[in-house]
């Protein structure tokens, strides 16, 4: 059955809508099914979440294994980590093996008390509150003895994995790799937007997870496998796409994977059939969008502090900005001076309002948020 709108912003992909990333897809695959843990990095809104449910979807290794995703962006302490790790474990064993469901309740002794029971199924159910974890190396500890012992392989995707980094604890990553790296059942990705981060964390030498894990970066989709898919999917609707519309497009999001389905999704649904899309369709597809985001940049932007926030402009207005801290960028922008610059630097990647893109002196930085770049060019000039 074909999708209302081919351009999918939301939920799972259907492999037939999601884009190429062939390349990809072998390759974290491969590391899946070779027994490799692996990072996935990439600036935000870029796919890794898509690739990794497709790879959920679609990889021949995925009917023999339980595949977990475990979002923990908003996660704030090892307690709350515990809590989605164990939440997510048994929402997805529930409709899979109550066999497993019930070692897992089980295995999990610390939190047996709180497990409830559905009258007429009899299943049990997760009833667990936060403050019932009240040891939560313990309980961690009983969570990968599980894992160690389901009656298949376990593949655990945590994304956001940067996170940890922020919790209260001191020896989060300590006691995580001393348990992952003594899992035997279980194949680990670890994927994030802050890839700063990411990155020392698995190769700085003082690090737990030093070296413990093969390395992946997501790259923009290319421009011509991008435009292909869109005009395959509008023909297959009976719609057209003028020439120009996908580079367009592309050009506006600076290659970004979400911002380029949103305002896809957005013209194609403005399309008549047998219609063309244009780039005025484009456009004011990109203007509803905006609109619609209006208020929430504005008040997400009062939140920074006006060093910052005259970086962010800054760096919004170039589009691609390089050599931040040098006399002629400060002088161009009427920025403070090149040390306030380089501590604003530090906090809007610690926040991740910008990213950046390769090292040493060729270090290049945008916007991780491309409609706000988009909508800052549009009202701050």
């Amino acid at each position: 059955m074909l999708p209302s709108n081919p351009f999918i912003v939301n939920g799972a992909i259907p492999a037939p809508y999601f884009c190429d990333r062939k390349a990809e897809t072998e390759q974290l695959s491969g590391h899946i099914r070779n027994g490799r843990n692996v990072v996935l990095s990439s600036a935000r809104r870029l796919g890794k979440t898509g690739l990794i449910q497709h790879c959920f979807d679609t990889a021949e290794w995925a009917d023999s294994s339980y595949l977990f995703f475990v979002d923990i962006l908003q996660t704030s302490s090892l307690r709350e980590f515990v809590y989605a790790l164990g939440n997510r474990i048994f929402e997805t064993l529930k409709p899979r093996s109550r066999k497993m469901l019930d070692t897992f309740v089980q295995t999990v002794r610390s939190l047996s008390a709180e497990f409830g029971y559905d009258p007429l199924s009899g299943m049990p159910t997760f009833n667990v509150s936060m403050g019932a974890i009240a040891n939560p190396e313990y309980t961690l500890d009983e969570i990968f003895r599980y894992i160690d012992i389901a009656d298949k392989r376990c593949v655990i995707a945590i994304d956001e994995f940067q996170q940890i980094t922020r919790y209260p604890e001191r020896n989060v990553e300590a006691v995580l790799r001393a348990h992952i790296q003594h899992c035997t059942n279980a194949v680990f990705i670890f994927a994030g937007s802050e890839r700063h981060i990411l990155a020392e964390m698995f190769s700085a030498y003082s690090r737990p997870f030093y070296a413990s894990s093969a390395m992946m970066n997501l790259e923009p989709l290319e421009r011509d496998v991008y435009r292909d898919f869109v005009i395959e999917h509008f023909a297959e609707f009976g719609k057209r796409v003028d020439e120009g519309v996908p580079e367009h497009v592309y050009e506006l999001s600076a290659g970004n994977t979400y911002c380029m389905q949103r305002i896809f999704n957005v013209a194609f649904e403005r399309t008549p059939n047998d219609g063309s899309c244009t780039v005025q369709t484009v456009d004011d597809a990109v203007q509803t969008i905006l609109l619609e985001l209006d208020h929430s940049l504005r008040m997400r932007l009062s939140l920074l502090s006006s060093k910052p926030k005259a970086l962010l402009l800054a760096i919004a207005d170039e589009g691609t900005a390089a050599h931040l801290t040098s006399g002629a960028f400060v002088h161009k922008h009427k920025l403070s001076s090149p040390s306030s610059v380089q501590s604003a630097v530090k906090q809007l990647l610690a926040e991740d309002w910008i990213t950046f893109t390769g090292s040493g002196k060729d270090v290049s930085y945008s916007l991780s948020d491309k409609f706000m770049q988009l909508w800052i060019r549009q009202n701050y000039r």
